[in-house]
């Protein structure tokens, strides 16, 4: 029975009952990084392949309207910026995004949580 590792993401099989890395470093970086408070998310399992993806076709398409933009004017190539931007913006409503937003959110707010009992400060 396969799982993820609760740091890199990546799927594997435990070889103890329990087991939530898939190695000694991932477990030893997990735990460093839990100490000093900046633990970073486990993404979802395909998200980090649809979020290269989206990436990717950011970059594409930055590459395309350079190509269309050079030689016209200063104020054709704002408006074709502006419009490529705003196409863009339609990411910032995506389901994956706002769950790995809302992930990072709560885990920070844990975080936070955590070193006010630790400390005794708020």
């Amino acid at each position: 029975m396969s799982q993820v590792c609760q740091k890199c993401g990546k799927e594997y099989e435990p070889k103890r009952r329990g087991g939530k890395f898939c190695s000694t470093s991932c477990r030893v970086t997990r735990h460093q990084l839990t100490r000093r408070g900046r633990v970073l998310p486990v993404l979802h399992s395909g998200d980090e392949v649809y979020l290269a993806n989206k990436l990717a076709a950011v970059g594409r398409s930055s590459v395309e309207m350079l190509a269309k933009v050079q030689g016209l004017p200063a104020e054709q190539v704002a408006e074709e910026l502006r419009r490529l931007v705003e196409g863009w913006a339609g990411a910032a409503n995506n389901s994956v995004i706002e769950r790995i937003l809302a992930d990072v959110t709560k885990e920070r707010h844990a975080n936070y949580e955590a070193y006010r009992k630790r400390t005794g400060l708020y």
